[in-house]
C-alpha cells in the first residue's frame, strides 16, 4: 500500500504574509505557500550601454514593483515607485543616463510611459498616459527619440498608431516619486499633455486591426501586422504610407527584424518531416533567404540576441528539452564558454553587455534554483552578485524536473515534464497532479517552476505535458491541429495514461489542474474521462467556446481576437455540433468528481460569466464544488494575498479529494 504524501493544509488556513524574511525557513518546517509565489526581489535587470548602471524592477518587502537603478562602481542606489496599488512593469534604457518605464494600476491596466534620469530617478516625468503606450524600439543613432505605439486612446477608444516621441524631461513637470510607498505621484493631468511629446505620427495601416509593429535594426519603423477578419497580413512602410506585402503569415512566424532593410528573421514554413527553421526572409517580396539554424527535433521557439553596439544579429536563444543558445560569431561562442566556466552546473544566459563587450550581465538558473543575477568583468576576471531573485528558496529542498516522452494515439512522441516529490518511487508511488499549460500556443520548459515545486513540496507528483499546439511541435502535425482542442485533450489523456504505466504514481489518486486554456483542459478532462481523475481545479478557464466568441464580438473593432477565432474555429451557428463537442461546460452532467473553480471578476481575457455558468451547472447536477471568485483580479491572481489564498485552498482541496482509497476487501 502506498504512503499518503499530502500534508495537512489546516496549519496554513491563516498563513500571514511576511515579506521581511528573505531567508529560507528552517529545514524542519514546511515551506510556506507564499515562498513559492511571492514576487521576485529583482527582475528584468538591464545594463546601460556603457555598463556602468543596472536598472531593474524590485520589490521592497511588499507586494509592489518599483524601479531600481544601481551604479555598479559605487553601489549607489536610486528608486522610484507609484502611490497605492501601482507597479512599475517595464524598464528600458535610452542612453547611459535616461530611462523609460511603464506604470500599471491594480496590476491590471497601464497608466503610461515615464522618463527619468540617473541622479534624479525618484523624480520622473510623464510622457504619454492613458493611451496604452508601449515601446517599439530605440533608434540607436537618436536614442532620445524612441518609437512607441499608442494602442488605445482613452477618450475615443481608437488605436492612435505608432509615433516618434521626444523623451526630453521638462523640469517643471517632474512627478515626485522620492517617497516610495508614501505620498507617491499625482499623474492625473498627464493625458492633456500627451500630444506635446509627439514628434511624428504614422498612419494606422488598413484594413483590419493592428496587433504589432516592428522596427529595423536601426530602430526605424518598418513593418506593421494586421488581422483582417481573422487573416493576418503584413504591411511595409513606404514613403510614409503602408503597403501590403505578399507574405503569407499563416505559413511563417516573425521572430525579429533582419540585418538589411526590409529583411525579417522568421520561423520558416513547414517542410514535410523537418522542424521549422530560423531563417531570413524579404518582407517586401516574401522570398526566403539563408537558414541560420534548424534543429533536428524542434521548431525554432525563442528570440534573437543582438550585439549592444552594432545591433548585429549574433545569436539566438531557443527552447527544446532545455533552453539552448546558438551563437553565430566566434567571439560570442568564446564568451559563452568563459561564462559557463564561472557558473558550473547552471544554465547561464547573457542578458546584456556594454558596448566594449567587457562587462556582461548574466542570469543563472536551474530546475531547483530561481534566477540569480550577476555582472561579470572580463578585464578583471571578476564576478559580482547583483541579486538572487528568490533568496527564500532553498535549492536543496526543491525537486528535479525531468523531461520524459509520451506517445499520442496517432503515433507521435511529445514532451512532458515530471516533478516527483521526495521519496516517490515504484515501490512508493505518489499521487499525481496533471498540470497542462495555458495558451495553448506556448510550452512548458525546463527550469524552476513555482507551481510544480509547490505541489511537490506537498507530496504530489506533477506532470506537465506539452500537447500538440505547444510551440516547438507544429512540424509534427497538420496545421489544423493547432486549433483542434479535442486532440489537445486526447494528448493530455495519453500523457496521463503513460504516467500510470510507469508505475511511479498511484493510479487511484490523480487530479487535473490548470489555468486559462489549462483550466479548459482540466474540465474537459473530467467531462470526457470520468474515471481517470479524482478531482479537477480550474483557474480562469473557458468552458463554452461559442460564449467566448460572442463575448469577444463586442470589441471586434479594437481587438483581433474575435476575427481570429471565427477564422480558425468557425462560426458556431454553422457548426453547432463542433462547438458542443469542445465545450465541456455543456456536459457537466458527465462529471463524477469534485471541482474547484477560481476566477477574477475583472478578467478581460475570459469573462467571469464563464466561471459563474460552470458553477451554476455544477449546482444543477449536484456536482461537489468549491469556488474562489476574487474582486480586482484579472486573468489569474496577480496580488500575492490572493495567490496565497488560492494555493492554500488548492492544497486543502487536494488533500481532501486525493486521500488514499480504502483497500478492497478480498472476495471469500
Amino acid at each position: 500500500m502506498s504512503v499518503a504524501f499530502a500534508f495537512s493544509a489546516s496549519a496554513f488556513a491563516s498563513e500571514k504574509i511576511d515579506l521581511d524574511r528573505i531567508t529560507p525557513v528552517p529545514a524542519n518546517e514546511q515551506i510556506p505557500v507564499q515562498d513559492f509565489f511571492r514576487p521576485a526581489v529583482l527582475q528584468q535587470p538591464k545594463l546601460n550601454p556603457s555598463g556602468t548602471h543596472i536598472a531593474a524592477i524590485v520589490t521592497a518587502a511588499e507586494d509592489k514593483h518599483q524601479l531600481l537603478v544601481n551604479e555598479l562602481g559605487t553601489q549607489n542606489i536610486e528608486m522610484a515607485g507609484g502611490r497605492g496599488d501601482k507597479d512599475v512593469y517595464q524598464v528600458h534604457w535610452l542612453d547611459d543616463k535616461r530611462l523609460l518605464f511603464e506604470l500599471s494600476s491594480r496590476k491590471l491596466s497601464g497608466l503610461g510611459l515615464f522618463a527619468t534620469e540617473v541622479g534624479s530617478v525618484g523624480r520622473p516625468y510623464p510622457l504619454l498616459q492613458y493611451d496604452g503606450t508601449s515601446l517599439v524600439a530605440v533608434p540607436y543613432k537618436d536614442r532620445l527619440r524612441p518609437l512607441v505605439w499608442n494602442r488605445f486612446d482613452i477618450e475615443t477608444g481608437k488605436d492612435l498608431g505608432a509615433a516618434i516621441i521626444n523623451s526630453g524631461i521638462d523640469t517643471g513637470k517632474f512627478v515626485d516619486f522620492t517617497s516610495v510607498g508614501g505620498s507617491g505621484a499625482d499623474i492625473s493631468d498627464a493625458h492633456d499633455n500627451n500630444e506635446k511629446h509627439i514628434i511624428e505620427r504614422y498612419p494606422v495601416p488598413e484594413p483590419g486591426i493592428t496587433y504589432r509593429y516592428l522596427a529595423d535594426k536601426e530602430g526605424r519603423l518598418q513593418f506593421a501586422f494586421n488581422s483582417d477578419n481573422g487573416l493576418r497580413t503584413l504591411h511595409h512602410l513606404v514613403a510614409g504610407h503602408w503597403e501590403k506585402s505578399p507574405v503569407e503569415l499563416e505559413e511563417i512566424d516573425i521572430i525579429d527584424c533582419g540585418e538589411k532593410p526590409n529583411q525579417l528573421l522568421v520561423m520558416g514554413p513547414r517542410r514535410e518531416g523537418k522542424p521549422r527553421a530560423l531563417q531570413f526572409m524579404d518582407g517586401v517580396t516574401g522570398n526566403f533567404g539563408e537558414v541560420l539554424w534548424q534543429d533536428d527535433g524542434y521548431d525554432f521557439d525563442g528570440w534573437a540576441y543582438r550585439d549592444t553596439k552594432s545591433q548585429d544579429l549574433v545569436g539566438a536563444v531557443f527552447e527544446r528539452a532545455r533552453s539552448e543558445v546558438v551563437w553565430f560569431r566566434e567571439d560570442y561562442r568564446a564568451l559563452q564558454k568563459t561564462l559557463d566556466g564561472f557558473f558550473p552546473g547552471l544554465v547561464v544566459r547573457i542578458l546584456g553587455t556594454n558596448e566594449a563587450l567587457t562587462r556582461i550581465l548574466v542570469a543563472t538558473y536551474s530546475d531547483r534554483q530561481p534566477s540569480i543575477y550577476h555582472w561579470v568583468d572580463l578585464e578583471k576576471r571578476s564576478v559580482g552578485l547583483i541579486k538572487n531573485s528568490a533568496p527564500w528558496i532553498d535549492p536543496a529542498r526543491m525537486q528535479p524536473r525531468n523531461m520524459i516522452k509520451f506517445k499520442t494515439r496517432d503515433g507521435k512522441k511529445l514532451d512532458a515534464y515530471l516533478t516527483l516529490p521526495a521519496g516517490a518511487s515504484k515501490k512508493n508511488p505518489a499521487p499525481l497532479v496533471v498540470l497542462p499549460h495555458g495558451g495553448p500556443w506556448v510550452r512548458d520548459s525546463w527550469g524552476f517552476d513555482e507551481e510544480a515545486e509547490f505541489l511537490a513540496s506537498r507530496g504530489y507528483a506533477v506532470l506537465q505535458p506539452n500537447y500538440r499546439g505547444s510551440t516547438g511541435t507544429t512540424w509534427m502535425f497538420p496545421e489544423e491541429d493547432e486549433w483542434d482542442f479535442r486532440k489537445m485533450h486526447d494528448d493530455v489523456t495519453d500523457a496521463t495514461k503513460a504516467m500510470i504505466s510507469s508505475g511511479l504514481i498511484d493510479r487511484q489518486r490523480i487530479a487535473i489542474m490548470g489555468g486559462s486554456f489549462g483550466g479548459y483542459l482540466a474540465i474537459s478532462g473530467v467531462v470526457n474521462e470520468p474515471t481517470l481523475y479524482r478531482c479537477a481545479i480550474t483557474i480562469a478557464g473557458v468552458f463554452d467556446w461559442e460564449t467566448q466568441i460572442r463575448d469577444k464580438k463586442f470589441d471586434q473593432y479594437e481587438s483581433p481576437t474575435f476575427g481570429r477565432m471565427m477564422h480558425k474555429l468557425g462560426d458556431p451557428k454553422k457548426n453547432p455540433e463542433k462547438f458542443d463537442a469542445i465545450s465541456p461546460g455543456r456536459h457537466v452532467d458527465q462529471i463524477r468528481v469534485p471541482v474547484f473553480v477560481a476566477a477574477g471578476k475583472e478578467d478581460r481575457t475570459v469573462e467571469i460569466e464563464q466561471s459563474r455558468s460552470l458553477i451554476s451547472a455544477l449546482e444543477k447536477y449536484h456536482v461537489p464544488y468549491e469556488k474562489l471568485i476574487v474582486r480586482e483580479e484579472g486573468h489569474g491572481m496577480a496580488h500575492l494575498k490572493n495567490q496565497v489564498e488560492l494555493y492554500t485552498r488548492i492544497q486543502a482541496f487536494l488533500e481532501k479529494n486525493l486521500k488514499p482509497l480504502p483497500p478492497v476487501a478480498a472476495v471469500p
